[in-house]
């Protein structure tokens, strides 16, 4: 293993979080168009891709977070990119969290699980376009933190009329198991709205 010079030792490296960043989002992105895929068919097959992408995007975070605890220096707070980095990945964990909860409780899709997944793809995208536009272009990024909110609103809404639909049945073993699916979705679009919010945090610290 080669050793470091003087010069790297003072001045270490500047490693690009935005670009992983990006990266990071552009995965989940991926993850989540397999994932309304799943919804619309949820096949084995689809499911897998799922969890494939999944899997990619935790290899992509991995490796930011590996970097962000060799970097004396980041462009912005660690704090902001650790957690900007975890609400990202916990929203396609939790659309592999109902990949699995639906195949195995054998849970049948529907329009509210479609709507819900379709939305999440599209809080991804204004998520990834908020980060990808975040270092150079504020007033932008500030309107994809907009649209992913109320990305986020709009799952909410579909949630609770799913749910009003959902307890109007009597088959108990139905709802127990359909409200936890509809609940991961409710979740994934939380981390949605957190992970718009933390982008909107580094712009006030930054502008």
């Amino acid at each position: 293993m080669a050793k470091m010079s003087l010069i790297e030792k003072l001045f270490p490296k500047r490693r690009d979080f935005y670009k992983m960043l990006i990266a990071q989002v552009s995965a989940v992105e991926e993850g989540l168009i397999c994932f309304t895929e799943f919804a619309n068919n949820p096949t084995p097959e689809n499911g897998k891709k799922v969890n494939d992408a999944e899997k990619e995007a935790d290899g992509v975070r991995r490796i930011l977070v590996d970097e962000l605890n060799r970097s004396f220096v980041t462009p912005i707070d660690r704090e902001d990119i650790f957690a900007l980095s975890r609400a990202v990945d916990d929203m396609l964990d939790y659309a592999k969290s109902t990949v699995e909860e639906m195949t195995l409780f054998e849970v049948q899709t529907d329009n509210y699980i479609k709507k819900m997944a379709e939305s999440l793809y599209d809080a991804s995208k204004e998520v990834s376009c908020a980060i990808k536009c975040l270092k150079e272009h504020a007033g932008i990024c500030a309107e994809h933190v907009v649209r992913a909110r109320k990305t986020e609103n709009f799952v909410e809404h579909r949630y609770r009329e799913a749910l009003v639909e959902l307890f109007k049945t009597n088959d108990v073993i139905k709802i127990l198991k359909t409200r936890e699916i509809y609940r991961h979705l409710s979740n994934a679009a939380d981390r949605a709205a957190e992970a718009a919010d933390i982008v909107n945090d580094i712009l006030v610290k930054n502008t």
